[in-house]
């Protein structure tokens, strides 16, 4: 069988997976969308192997343990990591690697097949490794791979590759950033991004297919959600290459590409955007207005999906990280719901506002004071916010990232269907910085009083501090250093917003306000998404629940929902997530007292990557324990200097 994977060759060139770590759909499309098919499938991708060598690796990794369980598990790491690159080469890129730039993965139902039985293998072989011979570090390397393979085999058992877009987000929209995440400084870079191009009809067609799969056994997207969809495709479709989104490295070439050869890489980019990425939208146009809308399910719950309710049950194990059910979750919600509403009140109380929190809603909804005239007044307030918190990072944590970020408005073919703002993540090894998107489109659905928050979530101290410092970790084998688990990533997130507090923002009530409503809007979450995947809710009685409880505007309130509906389990990371962070930061203060110190609580959570909340437990305990050592050791040290400085004193 040839290989697919060569794009050099005069072949019909292999589809990509989008696996690629595009983090807005963020923090990220390839780690962060996990309940759409490209991400979901794509860790059964990441693990792929060839299947005829397995019984050799098994046999190498036990000899291997019986010298050194540690020593095992770290060449079946580096050999699961080479494959993860052969097999996902956008995802190969975004890390740094950069021997795959010019293919694209297969996607595929015999491809996908035979991913998943090599990720079973790989995970035979995991555990012939013994796990307690290994040291503190390993044993959680060895629980997250563990994890990381076990659900991507059971995604692609539940069939989620048959979904590969949401009400936000989809294997198009992260393909329209390739222009922005690839490197294009060599005319090989450009070869290879012309031959990507070239991929994506291909690539397109084996997406195509596999959505044709879900419709035939009703594994799709609600119709309800797709209003409006074809923006996001349309933009795409142009008759002039100079047009396109892709045809911008052409238009200026950096120094690294000769005079010489210009003229001929921009000949062969106007053919590739027109004949590859044109064309594969265009194709794609088509099969969604005509076949996929017109035949999407009219049900918006996961549990009428085929086997919806073993299909949602795992989308909240993954999404939360713990073993709880729908219905616990559904409950947390509501008590968090009823508290934050009385700490709403009070400020409505502060601002001397007469009315009830429905009446106090539509006033911030409808006065103008509250909003931007100008999609650049709103970026520039966001900035400003941004460069404020930068100042006081260091009074809340000892290690910070050494990766700049830049404030930039959402692209504005997917605007319109956007969340408030997201956080893009760098490429690793790029030259470009990571980026807190603000959404300018709309600007009475955008509101200022939100601004602190959302900055907070998506900039510093939120996800790029956290994303770019977890890439910076060197002493974490890859696929730590690149994983993003949702409950602590958007966990952290949460966190950040009340982390404003303590840095002394929201000091405008109105601004305060803000910050309660955007926790108001996760705790609603909870009761949201569960109430619309488990109990039955409709997607007007979602909105409503919201639009009574938030002073989100309608617009907003409405994509959200959406992004529920088509996105089951994901909006359950980030109240779960924050919760658990709160409730460790209180045992570690209740536990060390006077030597609680909150720079060195915030490393030793964020200084092991992005890792599930039991694993986050048992490292705030360690945390714990060591910080109540040392204080002893301290005491005895000064204890000890005490007597002999008595013992000696004239």
């Amino acid at each position: 069988m040839e290989d697919r994977r060569s794009l050099s060759r005069p072949v019909r060139p292999a589809p990509a997976q989008l696996r690629v770590k595009f983090r807005p759909f963020a923090v990220v499309l390839v780690l962060c969308l996990l309940g759409v098919a490209a991400a979901l499938a794509a860790p059964v991708a990441a693990q792929a192997a060839t299947a005829m060598a397995r019984p050799a690796q098994a046999a190498q990794a036990t000899q291997a343990a019986d010298g050194g369980a540690a020593a095992a598990l770290h060449d079946l790491f580096a050999r699961e990591w080479e494959v993860r690159m052969r097999e996902n080469p956008l995802y190969a890129t975004s890390v740094g690697r950069h021997e795959y730039d010019d293919q694209l993965p297969d996607v595929t139902p015999e491809t996908l097949a035979r991913e998943a039985d090599e990720a079973q293998g790989f995970l035979d072989e995991l555990a012939q490794i013994d796990r307690d011979a290994l040291g503190t570090q390993d044993r959680v390397s060895y629980d997250i791979f563990a994890s990381q393979l076990r659900d991507g085999i059971k995604s692609y058992e539940l069939g989620s590759w048959q979904i590969p877009i949401n009400a936000d987000s989809g294997f198009h929209i992260a393909f329209s950033r390739l222009p922005e995440e690839v490197p294009l400084q060599t005319v090989k870079d450009y070869e290879s991004y012309i031959a990507r191009l070239r991929a994506f009809p291909q690539y397109t067609a084996e997406q195509i297919a596999n959505m044709r799969t879900g419709l035939a056994r009703g594994m799709s997207v609600p119709k309800v959600t797709l209003a409006g969809y074809e923006k996001s495709i349309s933009t795409h479709v142009v008759d002039d290459p100079t047009e396109s989104v892709f045809w911008k490295p052409f238009e200026d070439f950096p120094v690294g590409v000769p005079a010489s050869e210009r003229e001929r890489l921009r000949t062969e980019g106007r053919q590739a955007v027109m004949e590859g990425a044109v064309a594969g939208y265009r194709a794609f146009l088509k099969f969604m207005t005509e076949e996929y809308i017109p035949n999407a399910r009219e049900t918006i719950g996961a549990s009428e999906l085929p086997n919806g309710k073993a299909y949602y049950a795992f989308q909240v194990h993954r999404f939360t990280t713990l073993d709880v059910t729908p219905k616990k979750v559904h409950e947390i919600g509501l008590r968090e719901v009823a508290r934050i509403q009385k700490e709403m009140q009070g400020v409505m109380d502060q601002v001397g506002f007469d009315g009830t929190l429905q009446e106090f809603i539509h006033f911030l909804r409808t006065d103008p004071r509250f909003y931007a005239k100008t999609g650049e007044e709103l970026l520039k307030d966001a900035a400003w916010i941004a460069k404020q918190m930068d100042g006081k990072l260091p009074s809340l944590f000892k290690t910070l990232p050494r990766l700049p970020y830049t404030v930039a408005p959402v692209p504005d073919d997917i605007a319109p269907k956007y969340t408030s703002g997201r956080y893009v993540g760098a490429p690793k090894g790029s030259t470009k910085a990571g980026t807190y998107w603000v959404n300018t489109y709309d600007l009475p659905s955008r509101p200022l009083y939100a601004l602190e928050a959302l900055t907070f979530h998506e900039a510093v101290p939120g996800h790029h501090l956290q994303i770019a410092l977890s890439e910076e970790l060197d002493g974490l084998p890859p696929f730590r250093r690149f994983s993003y688990i949702s409950a602590f990533g958007e966990g952290w997130g949460l966190y950040s917003e009340h982390l404003g507090l303590e840095a002394g923002f929201y000091k405008d009530p109105y601004s305060n306000f803000g910050r309660l409503t955007y926790e108001m809007w996760r705790a609603c979450r909870l009761v949201v998404d569960t109430g619309i995947h488990a109990f039955g809710w409709t997607r007007q009685q979602a909105m409503d629940y919201m639009a009574q409880r938030t002073a989100l505007s309608l617009h907003e309130i409405e994509t959200e929902t959406d992004r529920y509906i088509g996105w089951p389990g994901q909006a359950l990371a980030y109240k779960m997530g924050e919760l658990e962070i709160l409730r460790l930061r209180k045992k570690a203060e209740d536990a060390l007292g006077a030597s609680f110190d909150v720079r060195t609580f915030h490393d030793a959570v964020l200084l092991q990557g992005s890792i599930p909340l039991p694993v986050l437990d048992d490292q705030i305990d360690r945390y714990i324990a060591d910080t109540l050592a040392e204080v002893e050791a301290r005491q005895a040290r000064q204890q000890a200097e005490a007597q002999e400085a008595a013992a000696t004193a004239p």
